[in-house]
């Protein structure tokens, strides 16, 4: 639980590459979310050289996905820390076992799913040449996660469909275009000016 706090969650899926970064930033600047990655948060604790942060390492680098308890408990953490009650949420929930486990542990259920649609050939070359340093850019461990993705990911996305929850957007356009289609939909959670 949050406490007494009522906040707007947001999960912000698409496949690795698919330009949420990206978009996330954006809509911090524009709506005043705060942006909530779950893979940063994992990073940030493998750096801290906790115990858990050794287990996540081990997980992450074997291509597996980290128990919902870990990364729940991290976000949580994330929400409660911060001032803000609107949050982005991205790239999670990765599978339904996370989905319901979000929703069972904090009693929170998204506003929406906003979901970056975008073609595996278009990720993975986006990819490659992000290169970013990280261990996860490479070209088999890139399509371990893509294979992981719609195997885990898209059944989220069906059973927030289901709901007529999910937002899709065609991920494959340039940035400029693709935040266009983003700020239509973000439209009523814009900042009073």
């Amino acid at each position: 639980m949050l406490g007494d706090k009522k906040v707007t969650v947001v999960f912000v899926l698409g496949g690795p590459g698919s330009g949420k970064g990206t978009q996330c930033s954006n809509i911090v600047e524009h709506f005043g979310f705060t942006h909530l990655s779950a893979g940063d948060l994992l990073r940030a604790e493998i750096k801290s050289g906790s115990e858990n942060g050794t287990m996540i390492e081990n997980m992450i680098k074997e291509g597996k996905i980290v128990p919902s308890e870990v990364t729940i408990k991290l976000l949580q953490q994330a929400m409660i820390k911060n001032e803000n009650d609107k949050f982005l949420i991205d790239g999670f929930p990765r599978n339904e076992e996370n989905r319901a486990a979000f929703e069972n542990v904090t009693k929170i259920s998204p506003a929406f799913v906003l979901f970056f649609n975008c073609s595996e050939e278009e990720m993975e070359r986006r990819l490659l040449g992000r290169n970013e340093g990280r261990v996860d850019d490479n070209i088999e461990t890139i399509r371990k996660r893509f294979k992981v993705f719609v195997e885990s990911s898209l059944p989220v996305i069906e059973y927030y469909d289901a709901k007529d929850k999910v937002k899709k957007i065609d991920a494959a356009k340039p940035i400029p275009e693709v935040f266009e289609d983003v700020k239509a939909i973000f439209a009523p959670y814009a900042k009073a000016t």
